[in-house]
């Protein structure tokens, strides 16, 4: 029998010197202290997402982006807006109603199905970054858009994108998909300085948005991606590339049939050429604008959205355009290609003093100085009638005369003034009608020698003339320099039996509310009498019929007075209607002679008779 040896025992394992076992006080410390970090994590997390800016938005009510101030004419019709962001916050009810689908189909074809964040997505566009080596995708939704929009900065950084992730969330649990869909389609920039449908419709197709049909739908849902590299305007091959994608995209969601997708693409698109309008109306909406800042100040006009109703007429300034220009270019061809003129067009209702068509020149694109409003030139002898009328006041009769001699005048320098008449010559004994009617520069100098020159400024003043007139003889042929609205409108004096209605462009305001304001117009008030206003306009048809205006005969009932200055430097012709009353002036911005017979006769009173021509077939 065999004996097994004893096992022996393994040694005892020896504590390292120093160290104890852990007791319950140092792991509940140690607990706690896990807890603190966490406490404070959390903490620094809250506080991060508190500080986030974000608007107060629970409801599309309080969204409220820049809005641009939008000007509309007589009719309603859009000729302009006013803005730092060019954007026409509408509800969804006025958009097409394909509209909201388009864009979701090109943008987000998951955007009703997520919960602001499309993980798939994400993943994705993380992958294909991936393989391209770039960050060619982002995988963002709509719902992301429009907090990157409203809520951050445009740095492209992870913070960022992780701050995009949260609001995008907190923002789709507090309004419901339509609404936050509706804020998109209102925000997103279009090209062309264009943000939001309504703006972009109006940019390029001269719509509402409400009326776009399935191929412009489509090829402003393209636009997101890239607006400068799919613009219509300046990419039409790359705009029609992406409006195909669109429409290939709605027609797999099921939006739409493949058939009308194929009939939407062939369907020929009309873009509006970009300035178009702005080039026919940009002087009046710059007068416009001037008016309002001054009303409302520079933040109201370009942040909060008003509607502007204004006194023109869009087809009289489109008539405006063409006839001042026709006029140029006969100036042109006539003095054999010589430096082209400028001219200014101002159209007033005789009535009420309503500016229905103003152009301060010949290209606003060109040269937005506006010639109507803001040039002061000598006016020569369409200055006369207010002599006359003053006269008229005082008791003179058309038919009292005066001599047509040559007259040598002391000025007080010792210096001799030899005033003479357009034709060099003189005429003997001159009724006063008949000096006007030819416009003798002699007689009404000496007309204005007895009834004095203060009493022809008031009259001036009265009659809407804002200028400071110098008070000596030369007033007597147009000599102190005035702006051609004011002119123009002294003459609405004459045609409404001498009451004077202050010339205003604007009737009405509506503002981001939808309350409508009243634009401030001062009562009309007398002039003249109206026996000297119908004196003067008796003479003033005469002027037309054989004097030196012969050459706008041919507007029944019109009456009116040409103006020419020294060296043919300024051609004038202001005459009116009992409907409209039309100021034309011509010459060069720098003074210059418009050219050898370029008188107001030849040269303004044509360019009149066209515009009143077309105005009276209206």
């Amino acid at each position: 029998m065999s004996t097994k040896a004893p096992r022996k025992k393994k040694p005892a394992r020896k504590r390292a010197p120093g160290k104890k076992p852990l007791g319950h006080t140092q792991i509940n410390l140690f607990l706690i202290a896990i807890s603190g970090l966490c406490t404070v994590g959390i903490g620094v997390f809250l506080a991060w997402f508190l500080a986030l800016e974000v608007p107060d938005i629970r409801s599309p009510g309080d969204y409220k982006p820049l809005v641009a101030t939008t000007i509309v004419d007589r009719y309603g019709n859009i000729i302009d807006a006013v803005y730092q962001q060019y954007r026409i916050v509408i509800p969804e009810t006025k958009m097409a109603a394909l509209l909201p689908q388009a864009f979701v189909a090109a943008e987000d074809s998951r955007y009703f199905k997520h919960g602001g964040l499309d993980i798939w997505s994400i993943l994705r566009a993380g992958i294909n970054n991936l393989r391209s080596g770039r960050r060619s995708q982002g995988g963002s939704t709509i719902t992301q858009q429009v907090t990157r929009a409203l809520m951050l900065s445009r740095e492209k950084t992870y913070l960022r994108k992780l701050s995009e992730a949260v609001l995008a969330y907190r923002l789709d649990h507090l309004l419901t998909k339509n609404e936050i869909l509706t804020i998109y389609l209102n925000e997103i920039y279009l090209g062309e300085g264009a943000y939001g449908v309504e703006a972009a419709a109006r940019t390029y197709f001269s719509k509402e948005a409400k009326e776009l049909n399935l191929a412009e739908i489509a090829l402003l849902a393209g636009l997101p991606q890239s607006p400068s590299r799919y613009s219509p305007i300046k990419h039409f091959k790359a705009a029609k590339a992406r409006q195909r994608y669109v429409l290939n995209r709605m027609a797999e969601d099921g939006i739409i049939s493949a058939a009308a997708a194929r009939l939407a693409y062939k369907y020929p698109l009309h873009i509006n050429p970009s300035g178009k309008q702005k080039e026919s109306n940009g002087y009046f909406t710059d007068y416009v604008r001037q008016q309002l800042e001054k009303h409302y100040g520079p933040q109201a006009l370009y942040r909060e959205g008003l509607t502007v109703w204004t006194t023109l007429d869009s087809r009289l300034q489109r008539d405006a355009v063409d006839s001042l220009r026709r006029g140029l270019e006969n100036i042109h061809k006539r003095q054999h290609g010589d430096k082209a003129a400028e001219g200014a067009l101002i159209a007033l209702d005789t009535q009420n003093g309503c500016i229905r068509a103003l152009i301060g020149g010949s290209d606003y694109r060109h040269s937005p100085y506006n010639r109507a409003v803001a040039a002061r030139r000598q006016p020569g002898s369409v200055f006369k009638p207010l002599i006359y009328a003053a006269a008229f006041e005082q008791g003179f009769s058309p038919e009292q005369q005066l001599l047509d001699a040559p007259l040598a005048i002391k000025n007080p320098d010792g210096t001799i003034w030899r005033p003479q008449n357009y034709s060099r010559r003189n005429f003997g004994p001159t009724s006063l009608a008949q000096a006007l009617i030819h416009s003798r520069n002699i007689v009404t100098i000496k007309l204005l020698q007895k009834i004095g020159v203060r009493p022809v400024i008031r009259l001036a003043e009265k009659a809407g003339i804002n200028e400071k007139l110098r008070p000596e003889l030369p007033l007597a042929l147009g000599a102190s320099p005035v702006n051609l609205l004011e002119m123009t409108s002294v003459y609405t004096v004459f045609a409404n039996h001498g009451l004077y209605h202050r010339p205003r462009a604007i009737t009405r305001v509506r503002d981001r509310h939808g309350r409508v304001h009243p634009w401030p117009n001062p009562p009309a008030r007398r002039v003249i009498s109206p026996q000297t206003a119908q004196t003067i306009t008796n003479i003033l048809k005469e002027v037309i019929r054989r004097g030196t205006g012969k050459q706008a005969a041919g507007i029944p009932g019109a009456a009116g007075k040409t103006g020419t200055t020294d060296n043919n430097r300024d051609a004038w012709f202001i005459g009116y209607t009992p409907a409209l009353t039309t100021g034309i002036w011509l010459g060069h911005d720098r003074g210059r002679t418009l050219g050898r017979g370029e008188t107001g006769g030849r040269a303004a009173a044509p360019v009149w008779k066209k515009f009143m021509q077309k105005a009276s077939a209206q």
